[in-house]
């Protein structure tokens, strides 16, 4: 019986055992790689990682928590190996000053009209705090403003008729969090 993480109890849902013990493998596997070896698992899909829920599986605030800390450790990792290459450094940091400069694009839209609207009857986040959040983020990118990766993978939003589509500021923000790790 693993122990990588605490079990939920009961009726109680959680985390597949088998899936996260598979992927946390297949991470293994990928972080311990010779750093020129293309790996299958990189700090993006972690995030967007997801798995099926079973009674008695993994807590999921426990995975991730564990989720979280490996993309840091991927992205860390990532980045070195970029910059182990000739001229690497230079590519990796303007690749992130580029992908910086479209979040700043987008954040510099008036509010209201930052991202796509859902139709009226359709729910989507709330515009308001959407547009409250991405100006603390504009704050960040322009000023140094204190704002952690970890506030951004856990901001949570209000949903609203006719909001922002959700699909599209959830790219948003893995693509700041992937700015912030990658200048770490």
């Amino acid at each position: 019986m693993s122990t990588t993480f605490p079990r939920t109890r009961g009726s109680q849902r959680g985390y597949s055992v088998a899936e996260v013990e598979d992927f946390l493998q297949d991470a293994r596997t990928a972080y311990t790689a010779p750093i020129h070896t293309p790996v299958a698992i990189d700090a993006r899909s972690i995030r967007e990682t997801a798995f099926s829920l079973e009674k008695g599986g993994y807590v999921p605030g426990a995975v991730d928590a564990a989720l979280e800390r490996l993309e840091d450790a991927f992205a860390t990792r990532e980045r070195e190996r970029a910059l182990s290459t000739s001229g690497g450094d230079a590519e990796w940091y303007a690749a992130a000053r580029r992908t910086a400069q479209e979040i700043v694009d987008r954040i510099d839209r008036d509010h209201g009209h930052r991202f796509k609207r859902v139709g009226g009857l359709s729910k989507g986040y709330s515009p308001r705090q959407v547009d409250e959040f991405a100006d603390r983020l504009a704050e960040y990118f322009q000023s140094g403003a204190s704002v952690t990766p970890e506030e951004v993978r856990s901001v949570v939003f209000s949903s609203s008729n006719g909001g922002y589509d959700e699909a599209q500021v959830d790219f948003f923000l893995d693509t700041v969090v992937s700015v912030m790790l990658a200048v770490r």
